[in-house]
């Protein structure tokens, strides 16, 4: 096939006037592609701001994480009574740190009026329920915030037992005045003084986000002793290696902890637990099955286009057999033939293709501008279409335009040259 084929300003010509013969036709054919890939660009970017709204509200902390606490046994073993309390203590942290090389990070926690629980919290006059928790500083790579001022809680805060203090940024709304500086301040939570040292606004958005800016983190150590805690531990978050899957650290720490506090090894309920890993491959499961039904309706949708394209172009085969007669009486070659009608049919198709990918993208980039900023509550942010994704709709608009090309082109070969020069 010789390239100055392609470079023929003639052939472009005819081309054009081919098109532009029946220009309602070739508009309502080429509407059938451009609605296609239109659609497909469309679905692409709703189901990126899907995607993007849904995983934000992870925040950017570790998804390699999970969390453990403890109920009562459900089976009698070693000698033990079935209903017996569990409770962890500080020796499990280190039994955890030193025979779980799995686990990176293995932070203990406690909370006054334990999980979700709230406390009177005081700074003069002002008052309010917040939740308090006792943390290691390891904290902040699972439960992931923003420092707004100040620093975040330090190894020396728990090594001399700091009464020092983490803010969220609601709780310096409610005990603070505007402007107030609240780096320095002293609040009293259960009776007990602690200076503020940070504030922190939450990485997560929708209802988690709004609750985790009524937090407030003091050192783990203080904690037990202020609020006379002993060594005792409410749960732990512990964060995998990111070599291992945070299911076998969890599956270890699980056996560990239940050897140690002589539980049935199949005893399912003695111990909570929550694999964040878990839900956050879920939402990557479930985000790449969108995306191939995506891809199958848009393939679907363009097939159509393409359908209609063809069976236009086989009338336009028709309408022109005398044209084509006289070219393969005068010499025109069979892939000249061919290279004509496929090249009419790849041009309509990828104009088509390139106006309804233009109209698409455009849309969801006006729609993402329109979305509300900030860290409100948001299921639908930044939609999207990527380069990968727009490369790979133009590679289908070629396709489907050589495929919507070929029978017509089989067809113009069939043309009789003395037949065509006797029709009419």
């Amino acid at each position: 096939m010789r390239l100055g084929y392609f470079f023929d300003l003639d052939h472009w010509h005819e081309i054009r006037a081919a098109a532009m013969r029946n220009r309602l036709r070739t508009a309502l054919t080429a509407f059938g592609v451009f609605w296609g890939i239109f659609l497909l660009m469309v679905m692409l970017g709703s189901g990126a701001g899907l995607r993007n709204g849904i995983l934000q509200g992870f925040g950017g902390g570790a998804t390699n994480s999970f969390f453990l606490w403890t109920y009562r046994t459900q089976k009698a073993y070693a000698g033990l009574p079935a209903g017996r309390s569990i409770e962890l203590g500080n020796a499990d942290v280190q039994a955890i740190r030193d025979k779980v090389p799995e686990a990176e990070v293995v932070a203990p926690r406690n909370q006054l009026g334990g999980f979700m629980g709230g406390n009177n919290v005081t700074r003069g006059r002002k008052a309010g329920a917040f939740s308090v928790t006792g943390d290691y500083p390891e904290i902040q790579r699972i439960q992931s915030s923003r420092m707004v001022e100040g620093r975040f809680l330090n190894p020396l805060d728990l090594e001399e037992s700091r009464k020092v203090a983490v803010i969220g940024v609601r709780v310096r709304e409610v005990l603070f005045e505007r402007g107030e500086e609240a780096i320095g301040a002293s609040i009293v939570i259960s009776g007990v003084y602690f200076q503020v040292i940070g504030v922190f606004a939450s990485s997560q958005t929708g209802e988690e986000g709004e609750r985790q800016t009524q937090a407030i983190f003091v050192p783990f150590t203080t904690f037990q002793r202020a609020f006379n805690f002993g060594d005792r531990v409410g749960w732990l978050a512990v964060i995998s290696r990111n070599d291992v899957p945070a299911s076998v650290a969890e599956q270890k720490v699980l056996a560990l902890l239940k050897q140690r506090h002589k539980v049935a090894p199949d005893d399912e309920r003695a111990f909570g637990h929550w694999n964040l890993e878990e839900e956050f491959n879920k939402l990557q499961s479930l985000f790449g099955g969108i995306e191939i039904l995506i891809w199958l309706v848009g393939a679907g949708t363009l097939a159509a286009g393409a359908i209609g394209v063809s069976n236009i172009m086989m009338i336009i085969v028709r309408e022109r057999t005398k044209e084509i007669g006289i070219r393969r009486a005068v010499g025109a070659r069979p892939w000249m033939v061919v290279t004509q009608i496929v090249v009419e049919t790849v041009m309509l198709t990828a104009a088509a293709g390139w106006f309804g990918m233009i109209g698409g993208i455009a849309l969801i980039e006006g729609v993402g501008r329109f979305l509300p900023s900030g860290d409100g509550a948001r299921m639908f942010t930044n939609p999207e279409v990527g380069l990968g994704a727009a490369l790979q709709a133009l590679g289908i608009l070629v396709f489907a335009g050589v495929l919507a090309g070929f029978a017509p082109a089989q067809r113009a070969l069939q043309v009789s040259p003395m037949v065509a020069l006797r029709s009419e």
